[in-house]
């Protein structure tokens, strides 16, 4: 945010609601924008110029009347540029009446996706993926230093500040201590902006995930969490967690057919954690293990975790899974009114007796498996390397 205000505007302010006890009571007192400005500018010792001075609010989640006052600068001083940013938003936004709809532009955030942490850590590596298109062959040479860059986007993931310091100082050991503070923070954090519900149960539910993604491609296991636990117990700090953003969400469905949503099953679902890094972490997977390609218990779950992260946004509609007692198909893909499924392999296995019997029964159009194959048509499946997760949509 600050590199956006210094190159964007002639200025920028920047108040933080978490550092700032006081600044809350402006709001809390006051609903004039202009008024708010008035003593903004008296805080901040300069003068806030309508549409050159770029006025930033971090951690907004804070306080709630700043977040509601946002629709009186929208309707009475538009004149004014505001960004607003905060963790865990997504929770004080699904509060009825903590959130002026209609009247602020939503922007969501993510983890760095894989082509963005290349770019951000080998330049000409990237200019190379940028230029792969549909069908195109990837070259041994740099299909093996894509791998590579795959491997490290494992241990490091995508989150800012893990990346920042992998750049300047490359040091795996630097990466864990982030990651273990980042964890620390937001397990505090739980507690500090989950409201009613009870911040131990989103606690363990948080813990669990290794665990519950350890079993595979079986469904999440409420018992998993704590011995003789009943669904409804856990249902909303599950909630919770993803409107948090800190879990994904993916729902079974009871047909694999257009439209998806319309087949979900409420009660059949699977978690992931939203960065694969931090999972990678919490999972306690040894560096050797990946940069060494041995095989490890989890390694097919931090797969479909990178999959499932890398597909993130870039359908219209969320992937979901296909489980019916007779077969699994890890993910499926809405693309218009086409349904892909997807086989996800964390090595250069083949092998897949449900997916090769679906595609026989159902013949979809397409059908896409990742894994570390080379990008090539094996048949009626087209074997993505799992880099090019990111870009699926435009390789399909």
């Amino acid at each position: 945010m600050h590199k956006f205000g210094k190159e964007q505007y002639g200025n920028y302010v920047y108040f933080n609601f978490d550092e700032e006890d006081e600044l809350s009571s402006i709001f809390e007192a006051n609903k004039n924008p202009h008024r708010i400005i008035e003593l903004l500018s008296l805080l901040c010792g300069q003068k806030i110029v309508p549409g050159d001075t770029l006025i930033i609010f971090d951690e907004i989640q804070e306080c709630s009347a700043a977040l509601n006052a946002l629709k009186y600068f929208r309707e009475k001083a538009n004149e004014y540029h505001v960004i607003a940013a905060g963790s865990l938003l997504g929770t004080l936004l699904a509060q009825p009446k903590s959130f002026p709809v209609g009247q602020v532009n939503l922007l969501e955030l993510y983890p760095l996706s894989f082509d963005e942490f290349l770019a951000a850590v080998d330049e000409p590596l990237y200019s190379y993926f940028t230029q792969i298109k549909k069908n195109q062959p990837i070259e041994d040479i740099f299909h093996t230093r894509l791998l590579e860059a795959y491997n490290y986007y494992l241990i490091i993931g995508g989150l800012p500040e893990c990346v920042a310091s992998w750049l300047q100082y490359k040091d795996p050991q630097r990466i864990r201590q982030i990651q273990n503070e980042l964890i620390t923070v937001y397990e505090n954090d739980f507690s500090k902006h989950n409201g009613k519900i009870n911040s131990g149960r989103i606690l363990l539910v948080f813990r669990s995930i290794v665990s519950q993604l350890a079993k595979g491609n079986e469904k999440f296991i409420y018992g998993c969490i704590k011995e003789g636990t009943r669904a409804r117990e856990f249902e909303e700090a599950i909630e919770w967690l993803v409107s948090a953003g800190m879990l994904n969400r993916v729902y079974n469905v009871s047909k694999p057919e257009h439209p998806l949503k319309a087949f979900d099953q409420l009660n059949y679902f699977k978690l992931f954690l939203f960065d694969t890094g931090l999972l990678k972490h919490m999972a306690g997977i040894d560096n050797a293990a990946i940069l060494l390609k041995s095989d490890y218990q989890f390694k097919g779950a931090l797969t479909e975790n990178f999959v499932l992260q890398q597909l993130q946004g870039q359908f219209d509609v969320e992937p979901h899974f296909y489980a019916d007692g007779r077969m699994e198909i890890d993910f499926l893909i809405q693309n218009g009114i086409e349904i892909i499924p997807v086989e996800v392999k964390s090595g250069e296995d083949k092998s897949a007796v449900s997916f090769k019997s679906y595609i026989k029964s159902r013949q979809p159009q397409t059908a896409i498996r990742y894994s570390k194959r080379g990008y090539a048509k094996d048949g009626d499946i087209t074997n993505l390397p799992l880099y090019l997760a990111g870009i699926t949509k435009n390789l399909i």
